[in-house]
């Protein structure tokens, strides 16, 4: 009987040492899948917010600027689509300590948490610029100026704002990011912004200062040709040849 019960256990031990092996010989998750799951429960969360707000009282972001971040020109509501993601967070943050002045903003940035802020902040940076079409009429040629050759204490705008403001990618796209195609009074409206000290100058304080070397007429100016600039570049046809 003794000798029974000894065999049992010593059987049942080596059936449990048995299922461990098995179980930790069962190949984990491939890192990508596990990172693809991430990224889809990420953008699910941005979607959420997007579209319906936060669970803390944040209003859904497409009221203002549409579903893929397209923006509302005539409303002013700038686009968010294509923005760098660093830029996105930055701005959400410095709504939510009041560094940037917007009541609407930053009632909603206080309302989600650093986590909804990298969600949103990558989904919206990961959509298409909407399409610009060029003005019926050309900016002012003041405003070109400006922004192409700049004048005295004020750089060309493109220096760090890329071609046709269209960014300069990179590093650097988070503090100098691509203003191509937002409406002219929303450009404007930050100039002023700076100007006034309503919204933080930016690295080494730059745009701060430049801003208080323009002058309204040139601000209106500038804020007229960077609106009128397509947010992408279209590669043109190849020729056909006969």
């Amino acid at each position: 009987m003794k000798f029974t019960c000894l065999a049992s256990l010593g059987f049942a031990l080596l059936l449990t040492v048995g299922l461990a092996a098995a179980q930790s010989s069962q190949p984990a998750a491939p890192p990508a899948a596990a990172d693809a799951g991430a990224a889809a429960a990420q953008m699910a969360l941005a979607r959420q917010i997007v579209l319906h707000g936060s669970p803390q009282g944040a209003h859904a972001c497409a009221t203002c600027h549409g579903e893929q971040g397209q923006g509302r020109i005539k409303a002013a509501f700038p686009h968010l689509a294509g923005l760098p993601r660093g830029y996105l967070v930055r701005q959400l943050q410095h709504f939510d300590v009041l560094a940037r002045d917007n009541p609407s903003m930053q009632a909603i940035a206080h309302k989600l948490t650093s986590t909804q802020i990298d969600a949103l902040a990558t989904y919206f940076s990961r959509q298409v610029p909407p399409p610009i079409m060029p003005p019926a009429t050309p900016p002012p040629a003041l405003g070109t100026e400006l922004a192409l050759q700049g004048r005295n204490a004020v750089p060309a705008c493109v220096t760090c704002h890329g071609p046709g403001g269209r960014g300069l990618g990179g590093a650097l796209s988070a503090a100098f990011p691509p203003i191509a195609g937002q409406p002219a009074v929303y450009i404007e409206r930050q100039l002023k912004a700076w100007k006034q000290g309503q919204r933080p100058p930016g690295p080494d304080g730059l745009m701060g200062a430049i801003a208080k070397h323009l002058s309204v007429a040139e601000i209106t100016a500038v804020s007229q040709y960077f609106a009128a600039q397509p947010t992408l570049v279209v590669a043109s046809a190849p020729e056909v040849k006969p």
